[in-house]
């Protein structure tokens, strides 16, 4: 039981960082609510999911395979590594962006907002990269747990999340510009990347005292 909370705590906070991450899809989350509110962003979250579901039911399928594949632990040790090396270089590059003015932020559009989220979910390469590499790390733990349908319990745990962030920023976008903009977003974003450090040095510990590659 001690196990799958943990888990859940960790897949919580490392998805906190993915979900509150300043991009494309936050950065027109801001503009669409400015216009409409929250419904706005939970038809982006829409857009997102139908992205987000089909790619972590394939990368499961990608972890059952390739563990019938290989002999012993090497598998689990190599994607603790480069699960650990991605939440050290998303840290980086999420510190470095939230610093980054961008005049472009609050650009105008009259898209559908789940289109929008299907298209800046499915051409953002660094969400492409969360999954391909930190997201793999989570689906094969969960895996370990629950078998198959830890694939499920993992996407339960990380998109709920999308739904609240990006429905409570266009809600706020709605009331205030400032809300979003304000150092305190700054603030937490560094709290987070801080997190994806410590979670990156847990990888490397757990493979450095379970087994050698």
């Amino acid at each position: 039981m001690e196990q799958i909370f943990q888990f859940a705590l960790t897949v919580i906070v490392i998805s906190a960082s993915g979900v509150m991450a300043p991009g494309p899809l936050f950065a027109a989350n801001v503009s669409y609510g400015l216009r409409g509110g929250t419904k706005t962003g939970l038809k982006m979250a829409i857009g997102h999911t139908v992205v987000e579901l089909p790619l972590v039911i394939l990368l499961g399928i990608g972890v059952f395979s390739l563990e019938n594949f290989t002999i012993g632990n090497n598998f689990r040790d190599l994607i603790s590594i480069f699960g650990a090396i991605a939440l050290f270089v998303f840290a980086f590059l999420q510190i470095k962006t939230i610093f980054k003015k961008d005049k472009s932020f609050f650009s105008e559009s009259k898209r559908d907002p789940i289109i929008v989220g299907i298209a800046l979910s499915a051409l953002n390469p660094f969400f492409i990269m969360w999954w391909l590499t930190i997201g793999f790390k989570l689906i094969s733990d969960a895996m370990l747990i629950w078998a198959f349908a830890g694939i499920f319990i993992l996407f339960v745990l990380h998109i709920w999340m999308d739904f609240v962030w990006l429905g409570t920023v266009s809600y706020l976008a709605s009331k205030s510009r400032k809300i979003i903009s304000n150092k305190n977003y700054k603030i937490l974003m560094v709290g987070l990347s801080i997190m994806l450090v410590y979670f990156g040095i847990t990888y490397l510990e757990d493979v450095f005292s379970s087994s050698t590659i």
